[in-house]
């Protein structure tokens, strides 16, 4: 959280892999993590199409590990940011669309990284028949919980679609994903604020004016 020293039991510490710094470490501690349970429960093959909805610390993330993992894996974003598209497209998107967008194909599945209920909801009508949600954010908030109420039976649940949410990280899964980005050489996207412009970093979250991560730093 915003603590400047914190003790933690010894089994939830994790080794920092030297070819990353502090800040760099820092989403992969939470989002890395999250992105990582994300696409073990996608149980996605090597070839399928998979969407991420959202395109945040997590997203940014979960693309890069998906696209080691898979490689004949095709991705597409959806993200309601023009510089989140592009940024999408720069780390090897197949395709970045608005949240609403229709992709060139149906899905094998998405994962929703959002906060909001619009779009899962839209997702599920880009999901092939028996394809999956996956959802991991860890709250949705009230204000747009109306979009439920748009959820039509035959064509965004029927044939056997499903969706799963992430409830907990393990520690398997965080000293996983360290250990894959530090394989495979990710470099989480940062931007550094300090802890007393905590505010401002949070209204840049809140605007959709974010690239990658914002880390705060106790300076």
């Amino acid at each position: 959280g915003y603590a400047e020293y914190i003790t933690v039991p010894e089994d939830s510490a994790y080794r920092i892999p030297p070819s990353l710094s502090d800040s760099e470490a820092a989403p992969l501690l939470c989002a890395g993590g999250v992105g990582y349970r994300s696409l073990r429960l996608a149980n996605l093959r090597d070839g399928q199409s998979l969407g991420l909805t959202g395109f945040g610390a997590c997203g940014h993330l979960t693309l890069q590990m998906a696209r080691h993992k898979y490689p004949k894996l095709r991705t597409y974003v959806f993200a309601r940011s023009s510089e989140q598209r592009s940024f999408a497209r720069r780390l090897g998107a197949d395709w970045a669309g608005g949240t609403e967008s229709r992709p060139p194909e149906m899905l094998d599945c998405i994962i929703d990284t959002t906060p909001a209920w619009n779009p899962p909801v839209r997702a599920l009508r880009n999901i092939r028949p028996g394809g999956r949600l996956v959802i991991n954010a860890i709250r949705k908030g009230e204000a747009d919980k109306k979009a439920l109420l748009d959820i039509d039976y035959q064509r965004d649940l029927w044939l056997e679609k499903e969706i799963k949410s992430v409830a907990n990280v393990t520690r398997r899964d965080i000293a996983d994903s360290l250990k894959l980005a530090a394989s495979i050489g990710i470099k989480p996207h940062i931007t550094e604020y300090s802890l007393g412009d905590a505010n401002r970093a949070l209204q840049k979250l809140k605007a959709g004016h974010v690239k990658g991560a914002l880390v705060l730093v106790n300076r």
